[in-house]
């Protein structure tokens, strides 16, 4: 897992770890870290030109310690700083002595925006953003917003300094203007707002620069993890010698309509396609889901007479009417894990939910979540952390949050978010989420724990997004979950090769084909 800590952790880490270090070793080794980015970044530094946007404190201190070594390389390199008397002193002097300039403000500017700032920017190859570090809050001061909008017109990349200045480190939510980064570089830990939007989509590629913090780290709890292949590859069920479509799991689909067919069809799939050992689907679109899946086995009546299942998706493409109400009662008063999702959440009683012992997954996106909280879609997409743990806490339910970045909250919402990193626009398809939900629910009905199933749905559905892109119709997205379940599967987390795998080595050895 990639874990992302508070502002509060990072900080009593880094306390614990100066204090066994000499003076100002921690910000040499991110200076370090950072030049070392933008180098890379510019692809060659001797002759190139580079703007350092300094606030005060350290951020602007690593910044210009950073500049200080570009310098020396051959970079030319020019530091503006935003508050000249809280400028970093020591760094400051290690600019000059490398043969870096300072550009002070003039006390008449023009526009508000230094006089020779703009000619500097406008000839820059890349732009250093250290204005405000990882304890800042809303967005920034307008001389800070004045000089930004003459590097946006410029075209000129930045490289953020831990975090884009003007997002929040711990939240993720962007109150205000913010820097747009091409590439941010941060430190010993990565922040909340790194993996999560908005502010993810002002972070650009992030790279994390090791300065010593992981001991420091280790009996912290993180805020946000994010999931890697091999930890999603552990989670994926195996089928045994001795297992049979009972052992493997059987999934109930509550979903589609006279009205929607479709629904139905593309829960199905992505059901099929999601480790259990059989679909049983009970609704009104029988006929659409055995002409395009016939290895299904439907029912046209209620839920409760289906048959035998380990976890029920109820929801998507039901209606509003009175039989989508009474299909929801009736899967929610079964003791087994339940996926709900896009009408289910609509008809679905709060108290139906939080009652339940049986594991609960809602899965809205921002507009359901805003009517599950009695609040607006903007409000829930400007602050997706703190939504997502209020819907946990408020249904006692695990949470799926989709969107621009998924998020995944416990039941209570007090335990780390999972956010999910393989999304796509691509996604941004009708049907998309039906899929998702068919995916999950078998997952559930393998035996997985709901934020597991939750975790590992979100992280094949978009990976099987990226794949099946540009044709990203919904049936096209389920299509590819084949091929990444078997690209996941094969990252065992003991170094172990699917049978799959193994037996294509062998072939090719043994002179085969494939």
């Amino acid at each position: 897992m990639r874990d992302a800590y508070s502002v509060q952790t990072v900080r009593a880490a880094e306390r614990e770890l100066m204090a066994r270090l000499p003076p100002g070793t921690l910000m040499k080794r991110a200076a370090a870290g950072l030049a070392a980015a933008c180098a890379g970044l510019l692809g060659r530094t001797y002759g190139t030109r580079i703007v350092l946007l300094v606030g005060s404190g350290d951020n602007g201190g690593d910044a210009l310690f950073a500049g200080a070594l570009l310098a020396r390389r051959g970079a030319g390199v020019t530091a503006v700083p935003l508050n000249p008397e809280r400028t970093h002193a020591a760094g400051l002097a290690a600019l000059r002595a490398a043969g870096g300039r300072v550009v002070a403000a003039p006390s008449a500017p023009v526009e508000g925006v230094p006089a020779d700032v703009p000619a500097l920017i406008h000839r820059a190859d890349l732009v250093v953003d250290g204005i405000v570090g990882i304890g800042g809050k809303g967005g920034l001061r307008p001389d800070a917003v004045r000089i930004l909008d003459v590097v946006r017109d410029a075209g000129v990349p930045i490289v953020a300094v831990d975090l884009p200045s003007g997002v929040d480190a711990d939240t993720g939510e962007v109150r205000g203007v913010a820097v747009r980064a091409a590439a941010t570089v941060t430190f010993g830990a990565y922040k909340p707002g790194l993996l999560v939007d908005p502010a993810r989509e002002h972070a650009g590629a992030v790279r994390l620069i090791d300065i010593g913090l992981g001991p420091h780290l280790e009996a912290a709890e993180p805020v946000v993890r994010a999931p890697r292949h091999a930890d999603v590859a552990a989670l994926l069920p195996r089928p045994a010698a001795e297992s049979d479509k009972y052992r493997r799991g059987v999934v109930g689909i509550a979903a589609g309509s006279a009205r929607y067919p479709g629904a139905a069809v593309l829960a199905v799939a992505g059901a099929l396609r999601g480790g259990a050992g059989a679909v049983r689907y009970a609704g009104p679109a029988t006929d659409a889901v055995i002409a395009r899946f016939p290895e299904a086995l439907v029912s046209a009546g209620p839920p409760a007479e289906a048959g035998r299942v380990q976890a029920w998706v109820v929801g998507p493409g039901l209606g509003d009417g009175p039989e989508a109400a009474e299909a929801v009662r009736q899967v929610l008063a079964f003791d087994l894990p339940v996926l709900v999702d896009a009408d289910g959440l609509r008809v679905m009683g709060a108290e139906q939910v939080r009652d339940r012992t049986a594991p609960t997954v809602l899965t809205p996106h921002a507009g359901e979540a805003a009517a599950l909280l009695g609040t607006e879609r903007e409000e829930v997409e400007a602050a997706r952390l703190a939504s997502v743990r209020e819907l946990a806490r408020r249904y006692r339910a695990t949470v799926l949050l989709k969107g621009s970045t998924t998020l995944i909250a416990e039941p209570g919402g007090d335990r780390p978010v999972r956010v999910n990193p393989t999304g796509t626009g691509w996604l941004a398809t009708a049907g998309s989420g039906d899929v998702l939900s068919g995916l999950i629910g078998s997952l559930l009905a393998a035996g997985l724990a709901a934020p597991d199933a939750a975790t590992a749905g979100a992280y094949l559905h978009g990976l099987a997004g990226r794949r099946a892109a540009p044709l990203t119709g919904a049936l096209d997205v389920a299509a590819a979950l084949r091929r990444v379940w078997a690209d996941v599967a094969d990252d065992d987390p003991h170094g172990r090769r699917s049978s799959r795998t193994t037996a294509l080595r062998r072939g090719r050895e043994a002179g085969g084909g494939t």
